[in-house]
């Protein structure tokens, strides 16, 4: 006969393997549901109307009176779009004349590369990695310098490539930079030694930022009262360490700092116009993720995103190139470690799935071209998913997808988009590998 006892732990057992059952059943529906980006259906596209219109890379056309043009990345961390890079600034040079990439890179680090790409010493992996950020330190961007280092040994004067960077987040070799150019132009610079430490190699956290920021700009009127045009590019080094000071002071304060970061960079961006026109450019290409791209972004009433500042004031000669994906792999930083993951995402995109659906790994669909009346036309000016992720992830991209996707009209924000069905992971190197 059995005791009551006994009944009680046999329930006990019977409800703890339930439990772990509903668990584990959980577990795999957020899984799967978090991998396919969730339950969304994906508007059709007519397949057949859609492949009348897709295009190469090398059906990209720009208008004559076009002055900036921009490539944007639906993430940072996916191999293809890295590559974007180089063919669509390649063909930016040979079949449009432009001279100038600028980069979603620090200036002072981007600086680094154009003395490489000009026959400066060491490698094109060390050019990349003094650019500070982990996503530049690729195979891809490799290629990249490697092509203009190439490409300006063989050009003729006034005809070379330069390579800028319009971010101020990082400020090493800004700094440098600088002090460099204060010791050429003998202006003194016992203040601005003070600020480094150079056994940690950053700044000595003996400084308030405002104490930093007072020395700088003490060595940036000491330039400017030269009346030399020769100091241009020093005053900007100083720039560009003023700039990073005052948007640490508000980073974490939510949509403030990313706003003041955009509206900078879009200043940062008019004086590589400026400084193109004065070398006979009329015409500069820039990357950047989408979000700083496409041509209507804001925060609110505190601000516009780059692109949306560039297209106020450029209008049509803004030309604005947007990209997404079906499938993305995408190489994330895992919190401050240091380390990378990698985190799969569907963007829901009809164009893309249309893209997919007909076979193609990478296409090029201008809207300009599309038919007025088609099906299609009214699939790129309706709302619709994209793919954003930037570079970052939380566990909340997996519950949530639509976390990690915009709803907007793609003809609103981009002049064109390139699709790419399955993006791969980059892969970060090292600066020892050869």
């Amino acid at each position: 006969m059995t005791s009551k006892g006994s009944n009680k732990h046999t329930l006990r057992w019977i409800l703890i393997v339930l439990l772990v059952i509903a668990l584990w059943g959980v577990f795999a529906w957020v899984y799967f549901y978090g991998y396919f980006g969730g339950f969304t259906k994906v508007k059709p596209i007519d397949t057949e109307e859609f492949a009348k219109y897709a295009g190469d890379i090398s059906d990209i056309t720009i208008p004559d009176s076009v002055r900036v043009i921009g490539l944007g990345e639906a993430t940072h961390g996916n191999v293809e779009f890295q590559q974007l890079k180089l063919d669509v600034f390649k063909l930016m040079v040979e079949k449009y004349g432009v001279r100038a990439f600028a980069l979603e890179g620090d200036y002072g680090g981007c600086e680094a590369v154009n003395r490489y790409i000009h026959g400066g010493p060491g490698t094109a992996q060390e050019a990349a990695a003094a650019i500070g950020f982990p996503i530049y330190r690729t195979k891809e961007m490799v290629q990249l310098i490697d092509w203009m280092r190439k490409y300006n040994s063989t050009a003729k004067e006034g005809e070379d490539l330069r390579l800028y960077g319009f971010d101020m987040q990082l400020y090493e070799c800004s700094y440098h930079y600088l002090l460099e150019a204060a010791k050429t132009f003998a202006v003194p610079t016992v203040e601005l030694e003070k600020l480094w430490d150079k056994s940690e190699g950053k700044y000595s956290a003996s400084f308030t930022a405002d104490q930093k920021a007072k020395v700088i700009e003490k060595v940036k009127q000491d330039l400017l009262q030269l009346n030399d045009s020769t100091t241009v590019q020093a005053v900007h080094f100083a720039d560009m360490l003023l700039q990073n000071i005052a948007v640490g002071k508000v980073m974490d304060d939510g949509s403030k700092g990313i706003a003041l970061r955009d509206s900078l960079m879009f200043v940062n961006t008019h004086w590589i116009m400026e400084q193109e026109e004065a070398r006979g450019n009329e015409c500069i290409f820039i990357s950047g993720h989408n979000g700083h791209i496409e041509r209507r972004h804001d925060y609110g009433t505190i601000g516009k995103a780059m692109g949306a500042l560039l297209a106020n004031e450029l209008g049509k000669a803004y030309f604005a190139i947007g990209t997404d994906f079906y499938k993305a792999t995408v190489s994330l930083p895992k919190g401050k470690s240091g380390k990378r993951r990698n985190h799969t995402f569907f963007s829901k995109d009809p164009l893309a799935e249309a893209a997919k659906q007909c076979g193609y790994e990478t296409c090029w669909l201008d809207f300009s071209r599309i038919s007025d009346g088609t099906t299609l036309k009214h699939q790129i000016t309706d709302y619709t998913w994209m793919g954003d992720v930037g570079e970052g992830y939380s566990p909340l991209m997996a519950v949530l997808p639509q976390s990690y996707r915009d709803w907007v009209s793609p003809t609103l924000l981009y002049d064109g988009v390139i699709l790419v069905t399955e993006a791969q992971p980059i892969v970060v190197l090292h600066t020892t590998e050869p």
